[in-house]
């Protein structure tokens, strides 16, 4: 047996080593020169030759700049090889409840270009989706790039996703998008702008997952268990367990906004029902509790700017919404034990941090918080972008999936 991914005589679990497998292994740096993947996978010279050439007439794999390095096997130095990150972009869309953010993205989630503007959600599928693919054209033109190079789009929502369909399932707040064929519609509203016949695969997920995502790769790739909530106009949660997003059986994983406490039983969410957590301490719930005390506010983002400007009744109340929340991530912390406890959106800030760290160690068993950060989002606004960056990588260079794309390219 060799390798660390069990394999014996060129096999991976129970399948022959594929190219997809080979450029698993160069991408992770696992296995970056010849000798190292005949080492790793247990195929011959001549089989990991005939791989990674398909690997090379694709445009996926290139020499390194780095020069030789020592063989494990022996013999002459060999010459190292890397993922090319140049041969394609990404796009990516953070859609948000009235707003949305677009980005081209490099493979390795480098942002070369982004925009914003409004967009609201509530306006329906349709006509959302039509804007958008048209706001990624118009992104992808300014770049100077053609829809050719385009490997995939990846999108975040503001609602839970069954990752297996693209579809939303009851999302509190995107109003007749349940069951909506989201990523078929971007792809043509896409395709419709550009000219494009060549179909661009299109990656939907949670943006909070996709903001986890992006933060534990760009910032905490070590970290194993990894959490993120975000609290802006709603709250949820995003976990990532040993680099891969934990979504559950159909997408429901971390919707802690609908959590029931005990503080609003008298509050109505958005989803229906009395006393979710999102009623009393997300974004638009401080915003309301501030228009109620004659404070011009209407939703997350205007309790963001007041934040900025440190208005007193916005941190009292941020705080205080903070303290709800902890109070459920004390469960939470207590279930994962994770290394990293991330807050992002409009309330991430010192005041609802504060309520946040003041219940969470007040609940939680010191156990669970003895090797615990908690702290902000690094990337902002960029977390979700980057994530569906990442998102649409992964999917398309795994081994499987890109041993399908080989073939559709006739190499």
């Amino acid at each position: 047996m060799n390798g660390r991914n069990g394999t014996r005589n060129g096999t991976r679990n129970g399948t022959q080593t594929s190219a997809g497998d080979l450029l698993e292994l160069v991408r992770s740096g696992r296995a970056v020169t010849r000798g190292a993947l005949q080492q790793a996978t247990g195929l011959s010279r001549a089989t990991v030759g005939q791989r990674l050439d398909r690997l090379f007439r694709a445009g996926w794999l290139r020499e390194g700049a780095g020069g030789p390095v020592g063989s494990p096997l022996g013999g002459r130095p060999s010459i190292t090889l890397e993922f090319d990150a140049e041969h394609a972009v990404v796009l990516a869309a953070d859609l948000d409840t009235r707003h949305a953010r677009t980005a081209l993205l490099t493979l390795t989630g480098e942002i070369l270009a982004e925009s914003g503007g409004t967009l609201v959600v509530e306006e329906g599928p349709e006509p959302v989706l039509g804007e958008l693919g048209g706001r990624l054209a118009e992104l992808l033109r300014k770049a100077g790039r053609l829809p050719e190079e385009v490997c995939g789009i990846g999108l975040a929502v503001p609602g839970p996703v069954e990752s297996g369909t693209g579809r939303v399932v009851e999302p509190p707040m995107m109003p007749g998008w349940d069951g909506y064929d989201i990523r078929g519609r971007l792809a043509r509203s896409f395709a419709d702008h550009t000219g494009s016949t060549a179909p661009v695969p299109v990656l939907v997920d949670n943006d909070a997952n996709l903001m986890a995502y992006g933060e534990q790769r760009a910032g905490h790739p070590g970290c194993a268990a990894f959490v993120l909530v975000k609290v802006s106009t709603g709250i949820g949660a995003g976990v990532v367990v040993d680099g891969a997003l934990f979504r559950g059986i159909d997408g429901g994983a971390g919707d802690i906004g609908h959590i029931r406490v005990p503080q609003g039983a008298k509050a109505l969410c958005r989803c229906g029902s009395y006393g979710c957590l999102a009623a009393v301490a997300s974004g638009g719930a401080v915003a309301r509790r501030l228009a109620e005390a004659g404070v011009p506010a209407a939703s997350g983002s205007d309790v963001r700017e007041l934040l900025a400007a440190g208005h007193p009744e916005a941190a009292a109340l941020a705080r205080e919404a903070g303290r709800s929340v902890g109070e459920v991530l004390a469960t939470v912390v207590t279930l994962l034990n994770p290394g990293v406890l991330m807050v992002a959106g409009d309330l991430a800030g010192i005041p609802f941090l504060t309520g946040v760290r003041e219940l969470l160690y007040q609940r939680a068993l010191p156990r669970s918080t003895a090797h615990l950060e908690v702290l902000t989002s690094r990337l902002g606004d960029r977390a979700a972008l980057v994530g569906a960056g990442a998102l649409v990588v992964e999917h398309l260079y795994a081994p499987e999936r890109a041993e399908e794309r080989l073939r559709a390219l006739g190499v």
